[in-house]
Parts: C-alpha cells; sequence; structure tokens
C-alpha cells in the first residue's frame, strides 16, 4: 500500500500534480521501481510552498480530520512526497482505503 501504520497514525507516500486543474485524489499508481503511491492533483501552483499546502488540505479534509494533523516530512520540493498523519493508525488506513477504492489490509 502507499500508507505504513505506525503507533500514532500513518506515513502515506504521495506523487503530487501541481496545477492539477482540481483538487482531487486519484488513486493509487504503481511507480516503476515497484513502489505504490496515493496520486494528487492540486490547483495550486508548486511555488512558495502552496501545492504542499493544498494536498495537506485536501488530505485533511478528505480523511475528516483537522488540517493541523497532517504534515509533509519528506519531499518539499520533490513530486514524490510522505505526509505523516497523526491519528488512529487503523482508522486512518482503513479511510485510505475507501477513498482509493482498495481494501484495506
Amino acid at each position: 500500500m502507499a500508507w505504513s501504520i505506525r503507533p500514532d497514525g500513518l506515513d502515506l507516500r504521495v506523487r503530487v500534480t501541481p496545477r492539477g486543474g482540481r483538487d482531487a485524489i486519484d488513486g493509487i499508481e504503481v511507480l516503476s521501481d515497484g513502489r505504490p503511491v496515493l496520486k494528487v492533483r492540486v490547483r495550486a501552483a508548486p511555488e512558495d510552498g502552496a501545492a504542499n499546502e493544498g494536498v495537506r488540505r485536501l488530505l485533511a479534509k478528505s480523511l475528516k480530520i483537522p488540517a493541523s494533523a497532517v504534515s509533509l516530512e519528506a519531499g518539499a520540493t520533490a513530486r514524490l512526497k510522505t505526509f505523516s498523519i497523526s491519528g488512529e493508525g487503523e482508522a486512518l488506513a482503513a479511510a485510505l482505503a475507501a477513498l482509493t477504492g482498495r481494501t484495506h489490509s
């Protein structure tokens, strides 16, 4: 999966498309190296952290959690990013699975 559960939440690997025309989660994609990532597009341009903030807020809204529970851990200037989401890991993983149409395992 594109996420891994931690005791205090989960880590989520994301591939971001800035200036994507709309804010949306487009499902799971498998990279050429075999790693799965969550595909996310945001309207914001990749300038001054606007796209990162757009992704952070989209994830929070989609998971129905406060934006303060979502933080960028790695990849601030890259398309591939890791976000840390605080909360109950199993519940967050189940919500992501439902959003992406994947079975939670």
